[in-house]
């Protein structure tokens, strides 16, 4: 076997050499017309002068097989490895500076999930995920990594339930080189109007029927969707001093849920609750599959100039009032290429084209929510404009809820990044929104019919 395995290195040495010559800007055919003299002489070696060269060609072939061994491991090596766990799915991601090969399979009994990646070993960066599965990840238990074979690193994911795995590619794309994705999708999706359903006894009786000791029942609560911007692979923003617009909206979006919760006719549901990415598109459908009352989406916004700052409110239009509205959207559109979406399963929905405003009532819901949480929030903050900006805002399509884009403040700025830290003031911003949906409620009551409407 060793002598074929050599006869195969020594056969193949002067192709690898141009492949060599190639990789490192040159070609073969460039290579080829350097070596043709000595065919056209009919020169062969005899003797010592033939062993020499049958040593010269075997420490060439070697020398390049080594070499391009090397090349293929830098391509393939893993240089950042990430999971990110979340009820609606998980998210694994490799980065590479080269894309990466890569097998997916599923194993049974038990369930198993078996991701093979080309590289030359199981490294450090891959083998640490071992240890970043978390207790309460609703679908891995358990990963392991191994050297499968050479040049194949091995992932194993036991399961704790079924799942629909994604797996996808993408390129370079800001401070990412390329990553290869494998999102672990629950076969069944929650039910989000099941889980509107499981409260704690908010709901009354009808407004017809008094609840005992005479005051009136709820008949429906308000619902209004609270969506934090950006998350997981997607940062957002971020501050000069490392503080990150992702974590920020966050925190701002809990607060606001909780106050909202706290309202006796009011019910706030989080697009995500955890640091994971959800998809603009997923965003706009979560509203509308619990058939929402209102879709307020938090923010911090940023600049290359480090003394913009105060709040801004936008609704969606086509034509954008500013330059910087239109620029702060096409930033803000972009979070899918960096979060990470899987272009190939696309919901047709984001596909569509922005729909005509003008021909719905939709748009002037928008104006007037703005409006009151825009001169809420003039109360404890500095405005950037005394107005309500407009910008195609892709996370603003939903076009029969009303929706509102909050910039709380330009965490670009070094005063107001401190201030979007501290927990008091982003207690501030949450109650003036909150002040700002209780004044829109106040002249434009919910409409008698939603998700948790009472089926008399």
């Amino acid at each position: 076997m060793a002598g074929i395995w050599l006869s195969g290195i020594l056969q193949s040495g002067f192709g690898l050499r141009g492949r060599v010559a190639g990789a490192r800007g040159g070609s073969p055919a460039a290579a080829g017309p350097r070596s043709a003299p000595c065919a056209r002489r009919a020169w062969a070696p005899r003797g010592a002068d033939r062993a020499h060269a049958l040593r010269r060609g075997l420490a060439g072939a070697f020398a390049a097989a080594l070499f391009l061994g090397c090349v293929a491991a830098a391509h393939a090596q893993v240089y950042a490895a990430r999971i990110w766990p979340a009820h609606d799915y998980t998210r694994v991601t490799f980065e590479s500076k080269h894309a990466l090969n890569y097998t997916l399979f599923t194993l049974e009994d038990p369930q198993r999930l078996v991701l093979d990646i080309q590289s030359a070993q199981a490294d450090g960066v891959v083998t640490a995920l071992q240890d970043k599965v978390a207790d309460d990840d609703p679908y891995v238990s358990k990963l392991r990594v191994a050297t499968n074979r050479p040049g194949v690193t091995r992932i194993v994911l036991d399961l704790k339930t079924n799942v629909r795995p994604q797996v996808f590619a993408l390129k370079p794309v800001a401070d990412y080189g390329h990553r290869l994705v494998l999102d672990l999708y629950p076969l069944v999706a929650p039910d989000p109007v099941a889980a509107l359903l499981e409260l704690d006894g908010k709901i009354g009786s009808a407004p017809d029927k008094p609840a005992e000791g005479g005051a009136p029942g709820i008949a429906r609560l308000a619902t209004i969707v609270v969506d934090p911007g950006h998350g997981g692979e997607d940062p957002g923003a971020h501050g000069r001093r490392g503080t990150l617009e992702k974590d920020v909206t966050l925190m701002i979006g809990r607060r606001l849920k909780a106050l909202i919760d706290a309202e006796p006719g009011m019910r706030a549901v989080l697009t995500r609750d955890g640091d994971y990415y959800v998809p603009l598109g997923m965003r706009v459908q979560k509203a509308r599959n619990v058939n929402a009352d209102l879709f307020i989406s938090i923010h911090a916004d940023a600049f290359n100039r480090p003394h913009a700052r105060g709040s801004s409110v936008f609704t969606l239009s086509q034509r954008p009032t500013s330059a910087a509205a239109a620029w702060l959207a096409k930033q803000e559109n972009e979070s899918d290429l960096v979060g990470g979406v899987n272009l190939d399963t696309r919901d047709p929905y984001l596909k569509q084209v922005l729909v005509d405003l003008q021909q719905t009532a939709t748009y002037d819901h928008n104006r007037k929510l703005a409006g009151a949480v825009l001169d809420e929030l003039g109360k404890i903050n500095t405005l950037h404009k005394g107005r309500v900006e407009r910008a195609a805002f892709a996370v603003l399509k939903a076009p029969d809820v009303p929706s509102i884009l909050v910039e709380t403040a330009f965490i670009s700025n070094p005063q107001e990044e401190l201030r979007l830290r501290d927990d008091a003031y982003q207690d501030k911003i949450a109650r003036a929104i909150l002040a700002g949906i209780k004044r829109y409620f106040g002249a434009h009551p919910p409409r008698p019919q939603g998700p948790l409407a009472h089926a008399n």
